[in-house]
This record gives C-alpha cells, sequence and structure tokens, in this order.
C-alpha cells in the first residue's frame, strides 16, 4: 500500500488506532522525556512530543551567578560532551570584553574540543548498535571513550561533567602524564575505531534496518534549524568551525563530510567520518601545539598562580576580585557559537554592566532539531523510530535547559 493512500484510509479506522507512551521513563529513549504515539499495530500514524522532566532552569540560574561560575552550568547541556559547552562560554565572555588568546591556549582548547566530539559520537553511533541489536560494538568502544576521560581528568581533575578551562584561556598547561596519554590514545586509537567500522558500517543487516530510516530532506532540516551531523547528513554542507572560525580553526586542514539522504544511515556514516577528521585535526594541532603562554593576560577575570597568592598582595587583590565577582564588565551583547556535538551551540549574552548577565540564552541544537522527530518517524515502524532518535542523538540536558 503506497503511503498516501495508507494515511487517507486511517480516517475510517479513527476508532482502531491505539495510544502508546514512548518515554518518558524508558531504555529506548535515552534521556528522560516522552512521544505519546497513535499506533496502527507497529506503524507510527502520529507523535507527540513532551519536554521539560528535567528543566533545571538554567538561564536564569546564570542571571544570579557571576560569570565564572556559569561554566558548570554549560556542563549538564549536551553531557557527552561537556568541554565544548565550557569553552563555548568562556569564548562568549571574552568575545564580550575583548580578550584575544595566545596560540597556545587556542591550540589547546581545539584538541580537547575535538577529543570531546570524538567521545560524542562514539556515544552515539554505538548506542544506534545498540539499537539494532549488536552490543559488542558499544561495551568496545566505551574504552576508548574512558581513554578520553583520562586526559580530561588529567587537565581538570574531573570526567563527565568537566568545568574544563577558564576565561581566558586554560586552567593549567598540559602535564607530562598528559603528552604521554595523549600519545597513546592517538597511536592506538585509529586501529580500533576501524575494526568498530568493520562489525558495522558494511554489516547488510545493519544496513537494512538504518537505510530509510527516519529521512529528511535538506530543505525540511533548514526549515527546522538543523544543524551540525543532522544537517549535514541531509546533504547541506554548514559546520560553524568553517562557516565562522574560532580558536584557530582556519589553521587546520579538515574535511566536512555530508551526506544525501538525511536516514539514519546517513547520519551514522556521516558522524564515522567526523571521527577520522577530528583525529586529524587534533594531530595538526598536536604537532604543531605553539609555545607560549596558556592564558591570556587578563588579570581581572583568570585567578593568579596560588604562591602569588600566599606572597604578593597585587595577586591576593586579584584573587579576591575574581572569586567575589568584582571586577568590571563592559555593557554590550554578544551572540558566539561553536560547532558543538550535535550542531551550532550558541550563547546569546546580554550585560548592563553588573556582576551577573542581565540576560544569558543557551541555543541547544537539539532543542531545535528534536522538533522534526514527530514528521521523521509518521508512517514509520515503531523499530524505526527508536533508531532515528539513536541517529539524531537526542540529549535530554539540550532539551530542558
Amino acid at each position: 500500500m503506497q503511503v498516501q493512500s495508507y494515511f487517507n484510509s486511517l480516517d475510517s479506522i479513527e476508532g482502531e488506532l491505539a495510544t502508546l507512551n514512548l518515554g518518558p521513563t524508558h531504555p529506548a529513549t535515552h534521556g528522560i522525556f516522552q512521544n505519546v504515539l497513535k499506533m496502527d499495530g507497529e506503524r507510527i500514524v502520529h507523535a507527540e512530543p513532551t519536554i521539560g522532566y528535567i528543566h533545571r532552569a538554567f538561564e536564569k540560574l546564570a542571571e544570579h551567578k557571576p560569570y565564572n561560575q556559569i561554566t558548570p552550568i554549560t556542563d549538564r547541556l549536551n553531557y557527552c560532551s561537556s568541554p565544548i559547552n565550557n569553552m563555548g562560554w568562556h569564548m562568549t565572555v571574552e568575545k564580550l570584553i575583548g580578550c584575544e588568546l595566545p596560540k597556545r591556549a587556542q591550540y589547546m582548547r581545539v584538541i580537547i574540543m575535538e577529543l570531546s566530539r570524538i567521545a560524542d559520537h562514539l556515544v552515539c553511533n554505538t548506542v544506534i548498535g545498540v539499537d539494532t541489536g549488536a552490543l559488542t560494538g558499544f561495551t568496545y568502544m566505551f574504552q576508548e571513550r574512558e581513554r578520553i576521560y583520562d586526559l580530561f581528568e588529567e587537565v581538570c581533575g574531573s570526567r563527565l561533567t568537566t568545568n574544563i578551562g577558564r576565561i581566558g584561556g586554560m586552567e593549567r598547561d598540559f602535564s607530562p602524564r598528559f603528552h604521554k596519554l595523549l600519545k597513546e590514545f592517538l597511536q592506538g586509537f585509529p586501529a580500533r575505531f576501524e575494526e568498530f567500522t568493520g562489525l558495522l558500517e558494511r554489516n547488510r543487516i545493519f544496513m537494512d534496518r538504518c537505510i530509510g530510516a527516519g529521512p529528511i530532506a535538506g530543505d525540511r532540516a533548514i526549515a527546522y534549524g538543523f544543524t551540525g551531523p543532522n544537517l549535514r547528513a541531509a546533504g547541506v554542507d554548514y559546520d560553524v568551525r568553517v562557516m565562522s572560525p574560532y580558536s584557530s580553526y582556519e589553521d587546520f586542514d579538515f574535511t566536512i563530510p555530508v551526506g544525501t539522504q538525511g536516514d539514519t544511515y546517513d547520519r551514522f556514516v556521516v558522524r564515522q567520518e567526523e571521527i577520522r577528521q577530528s583525529l586529524r585535526i587534533i594531530l595538526q594541532a598536536y604537532d604543531n601545539l605553539p609555545q607560549g603562554e596558556y592564558h591570556a593576560d587578563v588579570p581581572d577575570f583568570y585567578l593568579p598562580d596560588k604562591p602569588d597568592v600566599y606572597t604578593k598582595m597585587e595577586a591576593l587583590i586579584y584573587h579576591f576580585k575574581v572569586v567575589m565577582a568584582e571586577t568590571p564588565v563592559p555593557v554590550g551583547e554578544v551572540y558566539h557559537s561553536v560547532e558543538g556535538g550535535n550542531g551550532e551551540l550558541g550563547f546569546y549574552l546580554v550585560s548592563d554592566g553588573g556582576r551577573q548577565p542581565y540576560r544569558l540564552h543557551f541555543r541547544r541544537p537539539c532543542f531545535i532539531f528534536y522538533q522534526a522527530y514527530p514528521e521523521m518517524i509518521k508512517g514509520s515502524m515503531l523499530s524505526d523510530a527508536i533508531l532515528t532518535m539513536s541517529s539524531m542523538n537526542v540529549i535530554a540536558g539540550e532539551l530542558d535547559a
């Protein structure tokens, strides 16, 4: 039966349709959100998404916190790639105060952000495998994610919600152990990743399950405001790192992968190639890591070294000013965006010169593209709807800011 004639016949069987709650707490939703589905057997006729189950009032909280205390809030957006959120926020404040970072600090940020992107995409793509019945790749590649988290822990002492870096640069330089761990990761990861690729990418069962599931055309994706891998999988070549370079991304040579069908398989393959390109960027940044300072000369925003705080009055004064948020902030409004794990992560900041932002809005990519989910799964089987959700990488932390 053709899809159009199928939907034309639904009016006559309205009373025979079933309502199914997919979520808000369900292992297949990968987060706390709900879809109320109207089902004709296994086929989805209509979907109504519901969010707000973990709303934490981030934007209102940010209006009552000093600028340096907002960083931990950003951890809780896309918690699969927290450092990108942290550094996107730091760059927004730096844009407001007119702070230019040394090259070394910018390259260090790029290394951390691309490691975060790899970790984020690994979670997404291995979960697609799980939802098609293939658990091996998930358990195998989580070892690689743990190696990345070891690197984060060495830099900042934390793994998942990192609070990494500071306004003005990095908190500290890369340690000898970080260099050792990074070299080991760069040497071993490519072969292990290609082994995972061999498990799924050309696997006939996996391809049959993913090709044609949850497609969206490029024009519809643009109309919904898609960005990131989901937009590129639909055939639209847009990446913030290229269109509006930040943190010296213009220095690096990398390719933006683009799909054609905008379906689950394209989203999987695009993220696979983005992992390879992130690795390529890290290698370039690490091989050409500049000498110099790892933070800018902004004593009003950057904590002085602890030994200086104990021995020098000027350092003690600046330490007090930063901690107590007694530093002057320019009046103005700025918008800055970075290429997050799921697309354009933006921060719209309005300052009235006070200790806290007058207004701060987070542009969360998941919140925007999740609106298209009912359209993408209409007419599909329930099992395909689960796959579609996994391949979109809907993160509940970005839905409910």
